[in-house]
């Protein structure tokens, strides 16, 4: 990674025909940004004084988060900050795969390490390395995530290692330092060895940090799939550890899962999939994007070659990134498509885990569509306070919880040094300002459980001290403020601190010179260099702003209010026994009043034989905020319930559609085995011909159901891992596919947030035997019934003016009534033999469509204490 710093920053980058793994450090090129930049924008300038508070609150930030977890939860994992102690995996509610980076390690602590060194907090790193090694064991009998101990503790204790041992080399501290991170470092990558144990070589997601894999004790490795991103984000932790260490095994492991990946790309795409197998090498999900599963893969191999001077790196890198730019990236957006048809997206919906990939592109000088993607960003952050974990092209809120992620504040890092533009400090300020009013909680900072109620979740996760108070304190600091030259090291995805000097300073490990296979590509201007302030602001000081403005209102926050333009359509209506209104509405049109209509116009348009020319004055409307979900339960029959207990639920896009069966899906509960069931499921006897009980997490919805659907059950309910998620405080949402097809799946499929899981978790552990109904909230037993409004159909025909009075009609007829100033639909027709002259013949009115148009009849009165018992 290069670390541009105040106006003018060094960025290693390795030239066309230097030779690789010689040892010779590649030439180190400058990039001058422009000085001036401040002066053209004054209105976003920001005075060394502003920067010096702002950094000081950073720190009282860091300090308050820090302080909490070492006061409250130390030597656990992680805090819980609204309960104000420990997270140890065991003691509280299984989370599912989230619980995976919990390892009885110490987490937090191992994580922050080289943070404390970049706020230079020197006497409190010291106080943490010395706890480190005197309480930290990596022996411990628990499943990890190969992937989370990767990232966080390896690189945290390597991290930790090389600040340390700087400390030390300089002399006025750390001189009782005797490379023990370092040591702990190496005890933990030979517990991590034993997952790539596989004939492809990439390794199992999983690993018992006691047995290892395949130890019958190791309650592990009957796994079958891992994640691109976690199979490919091995390989600078893994080097730097052999390179430190002096033993190869772990840089030629991690080299060979990025061959096997490379090597499975889809030849005419270039592009990589979601899930692979790590026995066969065979996709599990085609999906491809730069979010999540994938991210970090692509930020290795870039990395990769800047670390380890290795050119093999950067050519697959550009091969990717070209496929990216050529499919996946539809700026300002970054869309997922499917590796073997990339030319359509395969869903609408982005997850915040991208928000790395403009720093991405900053580091090959990319900076135009690095700029477009932040931009976009940084107004979905306006809208909505925080990034949500996954939201729509029409940046409306997919998935609403934000978990205090750093990849934004990364990539605003990285905008800022590469431009100088001011306009990111002020970004970066909103992200300083949010967090302390909206994450701040007495005992730390919370993560939000939906960004639209505000609600806070019980977690503070390890990367949050590890990366965004990095990222922010560098980003308000000048390279004179730091106790280390920032410029020396390269940032992991974790943002742990590994020298650059690698490449260099420790000779190459023995048999791991990774083998390329020639590819033929179009190369552009930044391939093998860096690029030149020239090239990025061809004369032009405001460069970075012109691209932003065409952004500016992007979600529609902060733009002066001009109403739209009045639009005339014409539109062939034929017989189809639809009003045309009515045809209207369906496509999503809706009429406002309007004062005038002119219609002087309309005579010059013949007429067609049965076919009605209707002339519209509407004003199209946004469309309604969020999607309809239909409301689910999970009604308990059995006694002693007999009804009266029904859990809300979330209906799913794919599976059997319950609002279509009429009395429901009926059935007995049984527990999956394994609970997240993304396996064969081990209790498939006892499950056959019941309702499956199936914990969120580790794998897709659509992969459980099917593990279930294959195992005889004849229904699913998720649950959340999430603590204390409840439908009160979290709007429903609908569970979404793969990717792929899902025609297969025939189960009905609902999802119950954690609390009221917990009620149907507690009701089957107590009365062991329980029967459940899944069906529609509307149609469940007991609720009173609405009486059907009376329909009544309309006949309508042309008349004559007077025709009525004139006695010519016969049975009930209606007249409809001109209001002034109301939008109304106009039949014409010519009259030859009067000249052209035209006479109105009919006019029906159109109020004005409001919300409540749109909404069904109100169901019975939800507060009616005589019906059932609905959670909430």
């Amino acid at each position: 990674m290069q670390n541009y710093t105040g106006g003018i920053g060094n960025t290693l980058c390795r030239k066309r025909g230097h030779p690789t793994g010689t040892g010779t450090m590649l030439k180190t090129l400058l990039i001058t940004c422009l000085l001036g930049w401040a002066a053209c924008q004054e209105s976003q300038s920001m005075t060394p004084e502003e920067k010096t508070v702002i950094r000081h609150q950073i720190i009282e930030m860091f300090d308050h988060a820090y302080g909490s977890y070492m006061k409250y939860a130390y030597p656990a994992d992680e805090l819980m900050p609204l309960s104000c102690r420990g997270r140890v995996r065991g003691q509280e509610p299984n989370r599912g795969d989230i619980d995976d980076s919990l390892g009885k390690f110490s987490l937090t602590l191992i994580d922050t390490l080289d943070t404390l060194v970049v706020l230079n907090k020197l006497d409190e790193f010291e106080d943490a390395v010395r706890k480190a090694v005197r309480d930290v064991r990596l022996d411990n009998d628990v499943v990890v995530s190969v992937f989370e101990t990767n990232i966080r503790v390896l690189g945290g204790l390597l991290g930790g290692h090389v600040m340390a041992d700087l400390l030390r080399q300089r002399g006025e501290r750390m001189q009782w330092y005797r490379d023990e991170l370092l040591h702990m470092a190496k005890e933990l990558g030979h517990r991590l060895l034993p997952a790539f144990n596989t004939t492809s070589g990439l390794p199992y997601p999983k690993v018992n940090l006691r047995y290892g894999v395949l130890n019958p004790l190791s309650r592990t490795g009957t796994e079958s799939d891992t994640c691109t991103a976690c199979a490919g984000t091995m390989i600078l932790e893994f080097a730097a550890l052999s390179r430190l260490s002096g033993e190869s095994v772990f840089e030629e492991h991690a080299r060979k899962a990025l061959d096997v990946l490379w090597e499975r790309r889809q030849r005419g795409s270039d592009l990589v999939g979601t899930v692979i197998n790590i026995h066969n090498g065979e996709w599990v999900r085609r999906e491809s994007g730069v979010g999540a599963g994938i991210d970090s893969y692509y930020e290795y191999l870039m990395k990769a070659y800047i670390l380890l001077g290795d050119n093999v790196f950067l050519e697959r890198f550009n091969i990717h990134y070209s496929a990216i730019m050529k499919y996946i990236s539809q700026p300002p957006l970054l869309l997922n498509v499917h590796m073997h048809n990339p030319t359509v997206s395969v869903r609408s919906w982005m997850d915040s885990l991208l928000a790395f990939f403009p720093g991405l592109q900053v580091l090959r000088g990319d900076l135009k569509p690095a700029i477009e993607t932040h931009e976009m960003l940084y107004q979905v952050t306006k809208q909505h306070k925080f990034l949500p974990e996954a939201f729509t092209t029409e940046f409306r809120v997919h998935w609403g919880q934000h978990l205090l992620r750093p990849e934004f504040a990364e990539s605003t890092y990285y905008l800022y040094k590469a431009t100088g533009d001011p306009y990111y400090l002020r970004v970066g300020q909103s992200i300083v300002e949010k967090l302390n009013a909206f994450a701040r909680v007495p005992c730390g900072f919370a993560a939000v459980q939906d960004v639209r109620t505000g609600t806070h979740e019980d977690r503070m996760d390890s990367f949050f001290l590890a990366e965004m108070f990095k990222y922010l304190y560098l980003l308000f600091s000048e390279k004179n403020q730091l106790p280390i030259d920032i410029d020396d090291y390269i940032f992991t995805t974790e943002a742990h601190l590994l020298p650059v000097s690698l490449s260099t300073t420790q000779p190459l490990c023995q048999g791991n010179n990774t083998e390329t296979v020639p590819v033929s590509q179009e190369e552009d201007l930044f391939t093998h260099s860096c690029p030149s302030t020239e090239t990025l602001f061809p004369n032009n000081p405001s460069f970075a702003k012109t691209i932003r403005d065409g952004y500016k209102y992007l979600t529609g926050v902060g733009r002066p209010f001009h109403p739209l333009p009045i639009r005339e359509i014409e539109l062939p209506l034929h017989d189809n026994g639809m009003e045309p209104v009515e045809f209207l509405k369906s496509m999503g049109i809706s009429l406002t009043p309007i004062n005038e209509v002119d219609a002087g116009d309309i005579g010059s348009q013949k007429e067609h034989k049965g076919v009605y020319r209707v002339k519209l004055v509407a004003e199209l409307s946004q469309a309604p905020e969020e999607e309809v979900v239909v409301p689910h339960v999970v009604q308990l029959i059995s006694p002693p319930f007999l009804g009266r207990t029904v859990l809300t639920a979330g209906p799913a896009k794919f599976g059997m559609d319950l609002t279509k069966q009429e009395h429901g899906v009926k059935g007995s509960i049984v527990k999956a085995s394994p609970y997240t069931a993304c396996g064969p499921i081990d209790n498939a006897v006892e499950l056959e011909g019941h309702i499956a009980l199936a914990l969120r997490g580790d794998c897709m919805f659509a992969a459980k159901a099917r593990w279930l659907q294959d195992a005889g059950a004849i229904g699913v309910i998720f649950i959340d891992h999430r603590e204390d998620s409840n439908s009160e405080e979290t709007p429903l949402f609908q569970m979404v596919g793969d990717g792929d097809a899902t025609e297969d799946i025939t189960l009905p499929l609902v999802f119950l947030f954690s609390r009221e899981g917990a009620v149907l978790t507690a009701a089957l552990e107590k009365h062991h035997n329980v029967d459940v109904l899944l069906l529609p909230k509307e149609r469940q037993l007991g609720h009173a019934k609405t009486e059907k409004p009376v329909s009544v159909n309309i006949k309508l025909r042309l008349a004559e003016e007077g025709e009525l009075e004139a006695g010519e009609a016969t049975g009930t007829t209606l007249e409809f009534v001109l209001e002034n100033e109301e939008v109304f639909l106009k039949e014409e027709e010519e009259e030859e033999e009067l000249g052209g002259k035209r006479q109105s013949q009919q006019q029906q009115v159109c109020t004005e469509a409001t919300e409540t148009d749109r909404l069904e009849p109100c169901s019975a009165d939800s507060s009616d204490n005589t019906g059932p018992n609905t959670y909430p």
